[in-house]
């Protein structure tokens, strides 16, 4: 429980930093002259590199051992890309530093969710994760909260992108004394029999397709964002406020589903899956009441995937495989998010209502696949 709690501090004030600057990525590559089609793409390609690139992190750390140096790296790249959204003088620019902080995001996950897994082997996956993932969603929420109150008050996307050094310089504290207290995490598990395991399991398959729709259906709140001030259904200094609303019922509702995964499986996900696709009609197609629904119902969905995804993965996948599978999922995760919201970023500019379609379709089609990982489970 110390080393879950501990870890969600640093998840705490890493999502305060990060989840801050993205609640406004929108607008601000938009007021730099980035087009509906260019916010698509950057946003995707982040979530690209952000999860592919844990095909490498997840099995290197599996192979070397070398859990927290690289959960380290991740950390400080993340970190460093956040501040310096502040003097970025284009979209291009800004652009690569949103792409970077994926990037740094994508080495840390992998070994710091394996090590996590250990602690919440004692507790129940579903509630170890869920724990950690709603102190990470209430960081979520306070981040771009202070960003709205800067933006109120000052008005400055430059200025609101200074202040997150401060919750950045907390998070890289934190997880340097993490590393000292915790040295070894796998210590925290019993040791468990060696499994030779040279593949991965076939329900961890079936149960990536369906993600992996769920993924490519799902909106990024950037381009949310970027909907809302182009068709002023919402002000500027609103938008992270929205956002914070989002993280803020991620965060509630990772800790229930969490419980509701380990008391009911892969099943809970179905209905949870076919209540958040409402999100996509709501935020595009109404106006300032849809909008907030809207955007509540897209942090539902977050907290779904975001808190049962890594409980499930190690339900499924032997113990000594875990950092491999975790980087295998979730780069299959962000491929679809990328190409997704390449689609869903271009279908913008031709049709909202192809745009809700596509969302809608895409997401849904992966309740067979849930429903198919159930029973093989």
């Amino acid at each position: 429980m110390r080393f879950v709690l501990l870890i969600g501090a640093v998840s705490f004030f890493a999502d305060f930093a990060y989840e801050g600057a993205r609640s406004v990525a929108g607008p601000y590559l938009a007021i730099l002259g980035a087009s509906a089609t260019l916010v698509g793409v950057i946003s995707g390609l982040g979530e690209l590199l952000g999860y592919s690139l844990r095909l490498v992190s997840g099995p290197l750390s599996e192979r070397t051992g070398k859990f927290w140096p690289i959960t380290l790296v991740g950390y400080f790249i993340q970190m460093g890309a956040v501040p310096l959204l502040a003097v970025a003088p284009t979209w291009q620019i800004a652009g690569i530093l949103l792409v970077l902080e994926r990037v740094g995001k994508a080495i840390r996950n992998p070994p710091r969710d394996e090590m996590l897994s250990h602690a919440a082997a004692h507790m129940g996956y579903g509630w170890g994760f869920g724990l950690h993932e709603a102190l990470d969603q209430l960081g979520a929420l306070a981040g771009p909260l202070v960003i709205a109150a800067v933006l109120a008050t000052r008005g400055n996307y430059r200025t609101a992108f200074a202040m997150l050094a401060i919750p950045a310089i907390v998070t890289l504290a934190l997880i340097v004394v993490a590393r000292l207290l915790y040295p070894r995490p796998e210590d925290l598990q019993a040791k468990l029999p060696h499994v030779e395991a040279s593949g991965l399991p076939r329900i961890f398959w079936i149960y990536l397709a369906g993600a992996a729709l769920v993924a490519a259906g799902f909106a990024d709140f950037s381009l949310i964002a970027f909907h809302f001030q182009r068709a002023a259904i919402v002000p500027n200094a609103w938008v992270p406020i929205f956002y914070s609303l989002a993280m803020a019922v991620s965060g509630l509702g990772s800790l229930v589903f969490g419980r509701l995964f380990d008391r009911c499986g892969l099943w809970i996900l179905i209905p949870l899956t076919a209540i958040s696709v409402l999100a996509t009609p709501l935020v595009f197609l109404g106006g300032f009441e849809s909008a907030f629904a809207g955007s509540a119902l897209w942090g539902f969905g977050m907290g779904v995937h975001e808190s049962i995804i890594p409980a499930a993965v190690a339900t499924m996948v032997p113990q000594p495989r875990r950092p491999s599978a975790y980087g295998m999922f979730t780069a299959a995760y962000g491929i679809s998010w990328f190409a997704g919201s390449v689609v869903i970023g271009r279908l913008y500019q031709v049709s909202i209502t192809a745009l809700i379609s596509f969302s809608v379709i895409t997401q849904l089609m992966a309740i067979p696949f849930f429903l198919r990982a159930r029973k093989s489970s």
